[in-house]
């Protein structure tokens, strides 16, 4: 695949992080294309859903396997704004998608090359191919900027939680 053609599909990956952004949720966004085709985007749910599996692209393999009416994955390209970690990436490992494209590297819980790498380990069943740092740099930026109005928004509180507190005295 060109890279014109990886960006374009991870624009999309940004739209459902940003989407997740506004529902309060980690913005990590993921599409599924297969043949070309999106077939499947999902955006991070786990608070929503109350789910720990509600991670973009695992929500987004799932409803990529429902649409296609299978559980293989070949043929399909998995974006996500985030380095998968050991989960998704072994939900892709076990659903045998062809190739996996991130944004961002996650130094805290990366498995597809920073901490782990489940993409290339030859004691598994499957491999596929893994590239990284497609518009890192936006994918980060929603990351940092998620995080950093989140504790602004902490300090906040704390803050008018004490001078209320120092009103009642």
């Amino acid at each position: 695949m060109s890279s014109k053609t990886d960006e374009k599909f991870m624009r999309l990956a940004l739209e459902e992080a940003a989407a997740a952004a506004e529902e309060g949720e980690v913005p990590i966004g993921a599409v599924v294309v297969c043949n070309g085709e999106v077939v499947a985007r999902a955006h991070n749910r786990r608070e929503t859903d109350l789910d720990p599996s509600a991670h973009a692209e695992f929500s987004a393999m799932v409803a990529a396997s429902r649409a296609l009416g299978r559980w293989r994955l070949t043929g399909c390209t998995v974006y996500v704004t985030l380095e998968p970690c050991l989960m998704c990436a072994g939900l892709m490992v076990n659903a045998r998608i062809d190739r996996c494209v991130f944004g961002a590297a996650d130094p805290k819980g990366g498995a597809l090359g920073t901490l782990f790498d489940v993409s290339h380990d030859e004691r598994l069943n499957h491999e596929f191919e893994v590239e990284a740092g497609v518009l890192a740099d936006e994918a980060a930026d929603q990351l940092r900027d998620f995080f950093r109005e989140r504790r602004r928004a902490a300090k906040a509180a704390k803050q008018a939680a004490a001078a209320a507190e120092n009103a009642e005295v």
